[in-house]
């Protein structure tokens, strides 16, 4: 008797689509994936410890060339996954839901290839890897949590306790602050909380790195600027103050926040209480201070209204109504310089100069128009090298914006495009970040190669800020081979960079050609990079990418950071804190209340940790997948 082919989409509840077609999709999907990792050639290098890891990575890679947002769409109406948890075990999915889908269509499906890991082994891997970098698991809770360490926890063994005690599971010391003295006496308290309270802690040290900075500014102008404090509707609430004494001697106001000016010593010995004091100011404005307390040593004065103190302007003494013999005083050069700043807004040019002489603000002529544009140096001249016509720049935390113009000569022209309608002012020592710029500086920049004789004795993790290329952790592995022989400190790749993040799968197998490994997510640099609006979508890649190499991912910058600061965190923090539950360590900055923000975290990812690990993706194939490929 014939038997009846049973069409199974009329027992369901809903007509799915028909199975066939799908089957073939996905099995082209799944022959490249294997196709390409069998033909990169490059896993040999991988340690041995982390060889399935860096296979499962590859086929991910591969697995995110394909764009299969529409077949999924598809697979879930037959009740299928929808793959969107497949960055652990990439071929064990792809296989499992291969098998299933033979089954619906009535088919036998019997692959030669095994995959490299499976669902069960992919999760532990990931748990042993996270505990062998960050520590073993804190009680009932699955992230960890990293403290940066302040200054004090040098001196001030119980803040290191307390915050043991409420949460921290790793302590990290950013090697930009501070000294070798201090991180030493840090790694002391470290231990010494560890003894006492039987719970471990983790060191992690970060290397400061190429520090791409505005080189000095001209100083500004001398003045010393009072002015009194007013009510809503303009009433004075406290008259300015100022403390007047004599030039070669230290003032010593009762309070440090009044302003100071010295005068000639044989005009302020005439000075007594209820004489006034007569100027114009800076400004052509006439104006009158009343000596209010006179001591051996000054005088404070106050007055209603601002006054602006400049080199040469010269001030009366008067008592009751008539002058003094000799009631004139001019006032000197020793006034506090104001820091050099440089004015721009939109439209106005800024020259980058390898010249570290300090920079200006822009010359005007006679008619108000642009003489001779502002110039600036910057920290690493040899930068100038390799930007070209055409990228952008920004400064200071992104405040101000502009395109390169034109490269010549050992400089870089830059046009203003980004900066608040009022203007925005550059000054020294603020950060350069150049996302499209091809860089070629060392990762390692020489402070960071002196610094690390102390780092490799004392660090279980090494943080390398700006990896851009897989050659930088190479460098950072081997240097630290010689200085240690015993035990290697791991490295964590600090994802801060456009670049970074866009050679991000090189960068993890050239890292996990030692035993452990890790990524921290930078989120303040890279979001100055990549652009605020891309600061989400490349948060979430770099998690996906790194747990398919099933390496550790430490979430950084910002978090709770206004606890930490005040005592009180905002709705958006606390949200953006939950958030960090797909990591595997949270990081929080030092601040006043740091021992509190740190028992907040640790109870948020208590509650966090049953609603959500990781997170599931609809996997739009990404550019960084095409990369790396072409890159090998």
């Amino acid at each position: 008797m014939k038997k009846t082919q049973i069409d199974l989409r009329s027992t369901f509840p809903c007509n799915p689509p028909v199975i066939a077609p799908l089957i073939e999709e996905l099995l082209k999907v799944r022959n490249d994936v294997l196709q390409k990792e069998k033909a990169y050639q490059h896993l040999d290098k991988v340690h041995v410890a982390n060889r399935i890891s860096a296979r499962n990575l590859v086929q991910y890679m591969a697995f995110r060339l394909h764009d299969i947002r529409d077949l999924q769409l598809l697979m879930t109406e037959w009740g299928l996954s929808s793959l969107g948890r497949a960055e652990r075990k990439v071929q064990a999915t792809l296989d499992t839901v291969l098998h299933t889908m033979h089954h619906l269509a009535g088919k036998t499906w019997q692959p030669k290839e095994k995959p490299p890991v499976c669902y069960r082994d992919a999760r532990q891997t990931l748990e042993d890897n996270a505990d062998k970098l960050l520590g073993g698991h804190p009680a009932g809770r699955r992230v960890r949590i990293m403290v940066t360490m302040p200054s004090e926890a040098g001196s001030n063994y119980h803040l290191v306790k307390n915050l043991l005690l409420n949460g921290m599971n790793c302590a990290r010391i950013n090697c930009a602050h501070d000294d070798k003295t201090t991180w030493k006496k840090i790694v002391e308290n470290i231990k010494r909380a560890e003894a006492s309270t039987g719970r471990e802690c983790k060191i992690l040290m970060d290397l400061g790195g190429p520090k791409l900075r505005t080189g000095d500014i001209a100083p500004g102008p001398q003045i010393v600027k009072i002015r009194p404090k007013r009510s809503e509707i303009g009433l004075v609430e406290q008259p300015a103050q100022l403390w007047i004494y004599p030039v070669g001697t230290t003032p010593n106001p009762s309070d440090s926040t009044i302003a100071c000016l010295p005068v000639p010593a044989i005009w302020w010995k005439q000075c007594k209480v209820g004489d006034a004091i007569r100027l114009t100011d800076a400004r052509g404005a006439s104006r009158k201070l009343t000596i209010v307390e006179a001591t051996e040593s000054g005088c404070l004065a106050t007055a209603k209204k601002t006054i602006y103190f400049v080199p040469g302007l010269e001030m009366t003494l008067n008592r009751k109504g008539s002058k003094l013999r000799k009631n004139a005083a001019t006032i000197s050069a020793n006034l506090p310089t104001r820091p050099g700043g440089i004015p721009l807004k939109n439209g106005d040019l800024l020259v980058l100069t390898k010249q570290q002489t300090p920079g200006e603000k822009a010359l005007l002529n006679a008619d108000g128009n642009i003489k001779t544009p502002a110039t600036i140096g910057i920290s690493i001249p040899e930068v100038l090298d390799d930007v070209q016509v055409g990228e952008p720049i920004w400064f200071d935390d992104g405040k101000i914006g502009g395109i390169i113009e034109r490269v010549e000569n050992g400089q870089a022209q830059v046009r203003i495009t980004h900066a608040r309608p009022e203007g925005e002012t550059l000054r020294s020592e603020k950060g350069i970040n150049l996302p499209e710029t091809n860089l070629h500086v060392a990762a390692l920049s020489p402070e960071d190669l002196e610094d690390l004789h102390f780092v490799v004795q004392h660090a279980d993790m090494v943080g390398l800020s700006f990896a851009n290329y897989p050659s930088d952790v190479e460098d950072l592995v081997r240097r630290m081979k010689s200085l240690r022989k015993d035990k290697v400190p791991a490295v964590v790749l600090k994802i801060e960079t456009r670049m970074g993040f866009e050679n991000l799968p090189a960068l993890l197998l050239a890292a996990m050609q030692s035993p452990s490994c890790g990524v921290m997510i930078a989120r303040g640099d890279l979001a100055i990079e990549c652009g605020f609006g891309r600061l989400a979508e490349v948060q979430e890649q770099i998690l996906w990418v790194c747990e398919a190499a099933h390496v550790p991912v430490i979430w950084a910058t910002q978090v709770l950071e206004g606890m930490a600061k005040s005592g009180l965190p905002t709705r958006a923090e606390v949200t953006d804190a939950a958030m960090g539950q797909r990591a595997e360590c949270i990081m929080l900055n030092k601040g006043e209340h740091i021992v509190e923000a740190t028992k907040a975290l640790a109870e948020i990812m208590l509650r966090m940790q049953d609603h959500q690990t990781k997170k599931r993706s609809l996997l739009r194939k990404l550019s960084i997948a095409e990369r790396f490929f072409n890159l090998g």
